[in-house]
């Protein structure tokens, strides 16, 4: 049975959700929910279930709040009368972006992607089947989210992970931008030591792509990157500033 969340403050949602049970006779719709307030509520209580359709705007802002506050890791419809939103929504677990009102084709297409997305990932063997085969081996490549896409960057190729609104942000080498499915934090435990240093609580930079670093605020130091197209300003701190000369003078 599809267990689904519609969120969603119009009147019309319930012409939606008879949609979705039309098209869907296995669906179970475990909650109606109006607001960011009433959906921060109530996934930090309860399952989120299978997927979640929501609509973009609510009345108490933008449903993107929600995620930025709440970390859901099932897939999710987007809805909204505005194409405006549709880049923000693929930052997301988005899966498709519906324009309301919802077409039953529309919705049809959106599910059967679900259903696809479902089937290709339940023939993947679990990570612990992999564990062993793994084990030792030195993590080369790490897979990163661009829209609806899983892309596989080489660790080498990446200039710097960087967080904004609690979403982590990757930079390649030719400045491209992808998202990281992991906090900033498990990603300094994760990476090798002597490539990627964690410059700040906001900035994880690669070794091969730090141009130099000069004084900043007397105490503090700046660093400066070799592409002068990512424009980011990354400072250690006096605390951290002898361990980072440590660190690059080793590498």
């Amino acid at each position: 049975m599809l267990k689904a969340v519609v969120i969603d403050s119009d009147g019309p949602a319930d012409q939606f959700i008879s949609k979705l049970i039309c098209i869907e006779e296995n669906v179970q719709v475990l909650s109606r929910l109006s607001s960011v307030r009433e959906s921060i509520d109530y996934f930090s209580r309860l399952p989120y279930g299978d997927i979640i359709f929501c609509e973009v705007q609510l009345p108490d802002g933008l449903t993107f709040e929600i995620f930025n506050k709440i970390n859901i890791d099932i897939p999710l419809i987007f809805m909204s009368n505005y194409e405006q939103f549709m880049l923000d929504a693929f930052e997301y677990n988005a899966i498709d972006y519906l324009f309301k009102p919802v077409t039953e084709p529309d919705l049809q297409k959106a599910l059967m992607k679900y259903r696809r997305l479902k089937e290709h990932f339940t023939h993947h063997p679990p990570v612990s089947e992999l564990t062993p085969l793994l084990k030792g081996r030195k993590k080369t490549r790490l897979i990163a989210r661009k829209g609806l896409e899983n892309v596989s960057l080489r660790l080498e190729d990446i200039v710097l992970f960087y967080t904004e609104n609690k979403i982590v942000y990757i930079i390649d080498q030719s400045g491209k931008k992808y998202i990281a499915d992991k906090p900033l934090t498990q990603l300094d435990e994760e990476l090798d030591p002597q490539l990627f240093y964690r410059a700040n609580r906001q900035y994880i930079i690669n070794v091969n792509f730090v141009r130099g670093f000069k004084p900043h605020e007397k105490v503090k130091l700046l660093v400066e990157l070799t592409h002068s197209n990512i424009d980011h300003h990354i400072i250690v701190s006096q605390e951290k500033a002898p361990q980072f000369r440590q660190w690059i003078y080793s590498v």
